[in-house]
């Protein structure tokens, strides 16, 4: 779909329509409650999260974008808050499905390494096991009395639905998730019947802990944010680096810092396989999350590329080759800046990264970062331009902050990112 200049935005009430449907479809306890519901009654903080893409619906699909069989077998998603707290929440979302999203049982444990788990406490939903959520629902499990540490991973297990199948997913997960057997595995300390491996996330899209005050910052953007290319299984992306420099300072409250990026995302077009455009999904991923007071979007890259890109027989992810300048990309940020501001968040522009660009290209990046860094429209500039790029040659990458391929950084270079974090960012949420 071409959303530029006019943007789409998401509905939200979306949830809303759902929950009538929900009422009829609900075999267990049916409940649309979205992020912050109970927010009054009680200091809920975003401590995890992830936001989900479409999976193409066609015949043949490429290798990397087919799902796991899950139907009628258990689930176990490995994650990493960066709070801590002694009750959580855990958030489920079926926002692209066509089908309700039928979860038999649910537990939540300490991971004890790969697949296996420690003792879990069972996840319910209106105090039952179970739950079925309308198509385009989502919803906050109730209160668990369950202890999590800041750093630590948490293993999820859901056992599902005998017909249940993915039809969106968190692709680029960098983290090792397992499929079983089938049947309810949910329990199993030992992971021998979790054959089955997969890199992305499912379903599962937040934690929220009752915590100290507290607040969180999240990062939003496309794959530099959502870590691409960085180690598997290590949490070398920049907010996780981020995180841990936060957690390290010791300074003022604790701050939370979630992950909201989506490899391949663009701010100004929708894509069959990169999610919604940023300006679309911004609202519900960033702004309806408990707590966020702080967000740092970097945004534009893909958008200045895909345009170049040559239509793709078969599955053509960079569809639509929507041609931006630099006026158009700044337009999206504004319009970001408004509903951020507006909702009482405060929101920090990153500046475009090195990427080896051709001439026509490379003035483009050049001049929205002249935008962000000049214009003052941003809370604040993140300059990861500055952080990564050659001294010799501005368009490019520092070699030991590149990856190989000349656009995404290493891990060394996330770490660098996390470094060029301003410490306003944090202080911002404290007030």
């Amino acid at each position: 779909m071409h959303v530029l200049p006019e943007y789409r935005f998401r509905m939200t009430i979306r949830t809303l329509a759902a929950a009538c449907g929900a009422a009829l479809l609900s075999q267990f306890a049916v409940s649309t409650t979205v992020f912050a519901a109970d927010a009054a009654q009680s200091h809920w903080v975003t401590a995890w999260a992830t936001t989900l893409q479409p999976i193409p619906q066609r015949e043949n699909l490429p290798a990397l974008y087919r799902a796991p069989d899950v139907a009628g077998r258990t689930v176990r998603q490995i994650i990493y808050p960066t709070l801590s707290g002694k009750s959580v929440r855990i958030h489920l979302n079926n926002e692209y499905g066509k089908m309700p999203l039928v979860v038999q049982e649910m537990r939540v444990a300490r991971s004890g390494g790969g697949a296996a788990a420690a003792s879990s406490e069972r996840v319910t939903f209106g105090g039952k096991s179970g739950v079925t959520i309308a198509p385009s629902g989502e919803l906050d499990s109730d209160p668990i009395a369950f202890e999590v540490a800041a750093g630590t991973p948490y293993a999820v297990s859901v056992f599902m639905g005998p017909e249940q199948r993915v039809v969106a997913w968190h692709r680029v997960a960098n983290q090792v998730n397992y499929v079983s057997a089938p049947g309810n595995h949910s329990a199993d300390a030992f992971g021998e019947a979790f054959r089955g491996r997969f890199t992305q996330y499912v379903w599962v899209t937040g934690m929220t802990v009752e915590a100290v005050p507290s607040a969180t910052v999240a990062a939003i953007g496309d794959s530099i944010t959502d870590g691409m290319r960085s180690s598997l299984n290590q949490n070398r992306r920049w907010p996780d680096a981020f995180a841990r420099r936060l957690a390290r300072s010791g300074e003022g409250r604790p701050v939370a810092v979630v992950n909201l990026g989506i490899s391949g995302n663009r701010l100004l077009s929708d894509s069959p396989c990169y999610g919604d455009a940023l300006a679309t999904r911004f609202e519900h991923d960033v702004l309806r999350r408990p707590d966020v007071k702080a967000a740092v979007v970097l945004i534009g890259i893909n958008d200045i590329n895909f345009a170049a890109m040559p239509p793709r027989g078969g599955l053509d992810c960079d569809f639509p080759h929507t041609a931006v300048t630099a006026a158009d990309l700044i337009a999206g940020y504004q319009r970001l800046i408004v509903e951020a501001h507006h909702a009482g968040v405060k929101l920090y522009g990153a500046t475009l990264t090195p990427a080896s660009l051709p001439a026509a290209r490379e003035s483009a990046r050049l001049a929205v970062n002249q935008w962000i860094r000049t214009s003052h429209a941003f809370d604040g500039v993140v300059d990861f331009d500055a952080a990564l790029r050659e001294a010799a040659q501005p368009d490019r990458l520092q070699r030991q902050f590149d990856s190989g391929d000349h656009i995404h950084p290493s891990d060394a270079g996330y770490a660098a990112m996390a470094a060029a974090v301003p410490e306003a960012v944090a202080n911002s949420t404290r007030k």
